[in-house]
């Protein structure tokens, strides 16, 4: 147990008086704060029905035939503002698409942050390619861009930043590191829906922007993906990859192969469904906001509790992940997997986040397996395990604390029960440790 200062017990005691905590905790006993469930994700109605029912009924599944998902991609682009848009299987399969499309290839490099989904990483190595890592900003949860040009080598393909929770990385820095450097930049945008840089939407800032809606995204199929780009040469280069190394044509079949490929296309039905779902983008992504500024201002009350750092740059984030870091010195010592369980008790649902993604056993057996022993001596991966360590992240892993989005498509009355819930801990969290 951590040892509370006088000045933090003082502080603490006079933030949890902003929400009198007249009775016990509920995992101690006590009534919980949240009685009612949270909106189920994800949201879908007569629009999705029908939808779905033309693409079957047309017996028109595939993309290669039909037209509803060359539809949502000219949709799609107009929305965010990029020339234009390739739907693909899934957002893996469009970061996997969009490097392979520029080249990356065995012996390369590729910048990537340590606080993300294991996607990030994995499209990486599927190319025998090297993640590079670097560490995180703290406040921001996001790559630090300070750090970016000290990791650059000769044989860096492409800096992949990922804007994480849907909070733009700061696109300023990097961007600017990119072109002194001429390196291509990969935008992970895969959480990041309508996210904005300096009013102009993200994934149309890098070489390509990539996008996932998987069935826990703002926007969602189930699974699917896309990339942007205003390069046409590079769209098309991405297509035939993504199409089993065949170009478009207009009718018929296509036994032209132009380049390497996979099979990574977007049925008909994952299109209908974009295309109800993005009916409610704008106004689900208005209500996330509009709560998230709110929860922000009750959380930033809190000793202890440390909501994420948006870059001035940020002018809309898409809030996937309401995200921030626990301090448990000012809540007495209590540790975070204690005060999730005891979140959780008031009706709260929260998760720890990622762990180290640098530090997973299975990176460092792949990097000592056989292929890559072939391209990289013994010297190099050594040297890779050393360079990749990233103390910063090692702290955030530690710390961080998330809400998904769906808890943010409610009223404000909902997230004062989140600030009051958490005030409550903090009162309590003397009792609660000792349990």
């Amino acid at each position: 147990m951590l040892k509370l200062s006088r000045r933090a017990a003082i502080a603490t005691a006079a933030a949890a008086s902003a929400w009198p905590a007249t009775s016990k905790p509920a995992l101690l006993g006590g009534a919980k704060i949240r009685t009612t469930a949270w909106p189920k994700w994800p949201v879908f109605g007569k629009e999705e029905e029908d939808a779905l029912a033309k693409v079957l009924k047309s017996a028109v599944w595939n993309r290669s035939s039909g037209k509803v998902t060359a539809k949502w991609e000219e949709d799609y682009a107009k929305l965010t503002g990029a020339k234009a848009c390739l739907a693909t299987a899934n957002g893996t399969s469009a970061l996997l698409t969009s490097l392979s499309a520029m080249g990356v290839g065995a012996g390369d490099e590729v910048i990537v942050p340590p606080y993300t989904f294991v996607a990030t990483i994995n499209v990486v190595l599927a190319l025998h390619a090297v993640p590079v890592f670097v560490d995180s900003d703290r406040e921001s949860m996001q790559i630090d861009a300070k750090k970016i040009e000290a990791a650059i080598t000769d044989r860096t393909a492409a800096i992949m930043p990922v804007h994480m929770g849907g909070a733009p990385a700061d696109l300023d820095a990097i961007l600017a590191i990119a072109r002194k450097r001429n390196i291509p930049v990969v935008e992970d945008a895969c959480q990041a829906h309508l996210g904005e840089w300096r009013n102009k939407k993200v994934g149309t800032y890098g070489l390509t922007g990539c996008f996932s809606f998987q069935a826990s995204k703002n926007l969602n199929s189930g699974e699917g993906g896309a990339i942007l780009s205003n390069d046409s040469e590079l769209i098309e280069k991405c297509y035939a990859f993504h199409n089993n190394s065949r170009g478009r044509v207009s009718t018929g079949y296509n036994f032209a192969y132009v380049s390497r490929g996979n099979n990574l296309r977007m049925t008909e039905f994952q299109g209908a469904l974009l295309s109800a779902q993005m009916t409610r983008l704008e106004a689900q992504t208005k209500l996330r906001r509009d709560n998230a500024a709110y929860l922000t201002s009750l959380l930033s009350k809190i000793p202890g509790v440390l909501p994420a750092k948006l870059y001035s740059g940020c002018t809309g984030n898409a809030w996937h992940l309401y995200m921030w870091r626990y301090q448990p010195e000012k809540f007495a010592g209590l540790p975070r997997a204690k005060f999730l369980k005891a979140l959780s008790a008031e009706g709260i649902p929260a998760s720890a986040g990622y762990s180290p993604l640098n530090k997973e056993p299975f990176l460092v057996n792949t990097l000592h397996s056989r292929g890559y022993q072939r391209i990289h001596s013994k010297e190099q991966i050594a040297k890779w395990e050393h360079n990749n360590r990233c103390p910063e992240n090692d702290k955030l892993c530690q710390e961080a604390v998330w809400f998904t989005q769906n808890i943010l498509l409610t009223d404000h009355a909902s997230m004062d029960q989140i600030a009051e819930a958490i005030a409550r801990i903090q009162a309590n969290a003397p009792d609660l440790n000792k349990g």
